[in-house]
């Protein structure tokens, strides 16, 4: 009797703790962005040890990204590696001929905590393609984690899905535009309207005037 609800019991704490250790890998926040726009992209890097601090992790960017900027975070270093593309990168200032290849963020992690590297930049590509970022997390006790599989592997490769642009919401600018071209408008109807109601007014006076010397 205990080994028949011993074995289902280790075997349900086993299914809860495979989708928390799934969930634990470095990915790229949010993970859809639109084509064209110029987006902040956080790097989130979770230290999945109990024994070692994560000190690097190198993310390889896929090809068309021109710019990517960085917000400091405190006690860790970026460098943004760059080279020559095979063709020419546009973008809104014009084509430019280097391109990023790979962020490297060298700091200390300890287990049991994440960090966010958040970078800005201007997604490329159409909708419906997929950005992959390989990331390589590196331990301080030599451990080298790879993640650069596919989204089902055991340690899949940040991705991102690149979304049609939406219409831009308007601006409060663009509103109270609106709304004085709305009140002028309103007005200039308001005091085209007066000519016309003085009009009617003079027109139904000299009617009831007319019916009263008909009466008398």
């Amino acid at each position: 009797m205990k080994a028949k609800t011993v074995v289902p019991g280790a075997l349900l704490a086993l299914a809860l703790l495979v989708p928390a250790a799934a969930r634990a890998h470095v990915t790229v926040q949010p993970s859809e962005a639109p084509a064209g726009a110029y987006a902040v992209l956080d790097v989130r890097v979770p230290n999945e040890t109990d024994h070692a601090n994560t000190t690097k992790v190198a993310v390889q960017f896929p090809a068309g990204f021109g710019q990517v900027s960085y917000q400091p975070v405190p006690g860790w270093r970026v460098r943004v590696v760059r080279d020559k593309p095979a063709k020419p990168i546009q973008t809104d200032d014009g084509p430019i001929t280097e391109g990023v290849r790979e962020v490297i963020l060298s700091g200390s992690l300890p287990p049991g905590r994440f960090q966010d590297f958040p970078l800005s930049m201007q997604i490329p590509g159409k909708p419906g393609e997929e950005l992959t970022f390989k990331a390589l997390q590196t331990y301080d006790d030599g451990e080298v984690v790879r993640w650069i599989g596919g989204p089902e592997s055991e340690h899949p490769a940040p991705r991102v899905l690149v979304t049609a642009v939406t219409e831009p919401g308007r601006t409060a600018s663009a509103l109270a535009g609106e709304a004085n071209d709305s009140g002028s408008s309103d007005d200039g109807l308001a005091i085209a309207a007066l000519p016309i109601a003085a009009i009617a007014l003079i027109v139904a006076a000299a009617a009831l005037l007319g019916a009263r010397r008909r009466a008398a």
